[in-house]
């Protein structure tokens, strides 16, 4: 207690001294900027002694030589405390406490303190790690550092940051899991479930480094891994016709009333290892989406839209997953690819190659997909064009016959479903791109798996209930069998 009081005294004085610098303040010219540093450094400091109060207060954890735990097993008091490092907001505080095994040497089976201050895994405190790995989400592990540096004046190691960024991100599909649907009244009329793919750039193999192996010709010295991403949302039917679409694309004429998505839900899954056996990660990411689109229509009232692009191995996993839903590709896609066609007859830019496009456009808004692909092989046939333009006219045409069933664009406008899958286009970017994809990154799987599942989760706005969940469960799982009596 008498370490605790003389806290508590210098607290007082440190009070004391804040007051004083904000009375001298105007007498010293200080601007207010200065006036508000001052003050920050001056309420770290305070925070700092109030801190080494609280554990001070905690004890030493000394519950007697012999402790019973789990019923039938005693152990011992070792007879020297044992030194813990906190890295806390306010700076590293050094907790000297008792802890209790076999003998000094063996491993330690039962610390008091640790579990009556709830002590984390790790050294960090959870309120450092919350704050640090929100500025690792979204930048570099380097420049979250250096920001964490500049705020609080503590700077974790890179390699700490990157291990603590693993560590809670093995929280993440237990919270997904346990996380609640959204509640039906705020749902919309239709259930989206989009997925598109976008490369990680890997770090290369420890076996290839350390074999040296040379890269053959054209070959980069780091190979991408594919990141499936998906999303969830709900959204009200809008019923539209093919001119609205016509204004809205290629006039930019965005009509206002539009509906907006609700309760999207991102995720990224990479190739996961389970049991062994490599699994790619679009069938786990299709998996997931799945049973989130089960919890959402209980009922099974809603229309399911899975739209996507034409990636063959996307629509063969939904047709497993989700073989009732509606199909739609993507129109942008499509639209692409009519610019595609446009250029091997008229020239880029011209107005000549937008009325071609905006004509085949209306009749494949108007559900005529097989008279376009019938016009363009016509095209093939009795135009004279270069071998390259006709490759790509041949692209154009297997596309669309290869993805016909799903471009029923007609039938699409009169439900009200949405057609553009922009939502997967963001989240690949926003998700993927924009973290991952940072100058000189190169990931390894777990690194990078754990990096999408925790930025996802910041992206979905459950930041703060996940790391209620994650100090929740990991108390749980450090302290859930300390059970103890003290010995007689």
């Amino acid at each position: 207690m008498f370490a605790q009081e003389q806290l508590f005294l210098k607290a007082e004085a440190q009070f004391e001294d804040l007051q004083d610098f904000v009375k001298a303040a105007s007498e010293n010219g200080l601007r207010i900027d200065e006036i508000e540093r001052g003050l920050f450094h001056k309420l770290l400091a305070l925070g700092y002694t109030m801190l080494e109060a609280h554990v001070q207060q905690a004890g030493d954890g000394d519950l007697g030589e012999t402790v019973k735990i789990d019923e039938d097993r005693q152990v011992r008091r070792l007879p020297q405390p044992h030194a813990r490092r906190y890295l806390s907001i306010f700076g590293e505080l050094t907790i000297d406490r008792y802890v209790y095994g076999t003998r000094e040497g063996q491993r330690i089976e039962f610390v008091p303190l640790d579990e009556k201050l709830g002590l984390p895994d790790g050294e960090f405190s959870y309120v450092l790690s919350d704050w640090l790995q929100r500025l690792c989400v979204k930048e570099s592990f380097q420049e979250a550092t250096c920001s964490l540096k500049t705020l609080l004046g503590l700077k974790p190691s890179v390699r700490s940051s990157e291990h603590m960024n693993q560590h809670m991100a093995e929280f993440v599909e237990g919270f997904q899991e346990q996380r609640a649907a959204p509640p039906l009244e705020e749902e919309g009329e239709v259930l989206v479930v989009t997925g598109d793919g976008k490369g990680v750039p890997m770090r290369r193999p420890p076996v290839e480094k350390a074999a040296g192996k040379r890269r053959k010709k054209g070959e980069k010295a780091n190979k991408k891994q594919m990141a499936y991403v998906g999303a969830v949302y709900s959204i009200d039917r809008f019923c539209r016709t093919a001119d609205d679409i016509i204004d809205d694309i290629l006039r930019k004429d965005r009509a206002s009333e539009r509906p907006r998505p609700l309760h999207k839900r991102v995720r990224a899954e990479m190739t996961h290892v389970i049991e062994g056996e490599a699994c790619n990660g679009r069938v786990v990411l299709f998996g997931k989406l799945a049973e989130e689109a089960r919890q959402r229509n209980p009922t099974v009232d809603k229309p399911v839209v899975c739209l996507m692009d034409g990636e063959r191995a996307l629509w063969e996993v939904q047709r497993y997953f989700l073989p009732h839903a509606v199909c739609i590709l993507d129109l942008f896609h499509v639209l692409e690819r009519l610019w595609t066609a446009a250029y091997c007859f008229h020239p880029e830019g011209s107005r000549a190659a937008e009325d071609f496009v905006e004509a085949r456009l209306r009749m494949l808004l108007e559900g005529k997909v097989g008279r376009v692909i019938g016009g363009f092989r016509q095209m093939l046939s009795k135009r004279e064009l270069s071998s390259a333009k006709r490759k790509k006219l041949q692209s154009v045409i297997t596309y669309y016959q290869n993805n016909r069933d799903r471009m029923c664009y007609d039938e699409y406008l009169s439900e009200g479903y949405p057609i553009g899958s922009g939502v997967a286009e963001g989240a690949c970017r926003h998700l993927v791109k924009d973290r991952m994809e940072q100058t000189g990154m190169r990931w390894s799987l777990n690194g990078a798996q754990s990096m999408v599942n925790l930025r996802a989760t910041y992206l979905n706005n459950d930041w703060d209930e996940f790391m209620n969940y994650y100090i929740q469960h990991e108390q749980k799982k450090l302290y859930r069998t300390t059970r103890c009596t003290q010995s007689a």
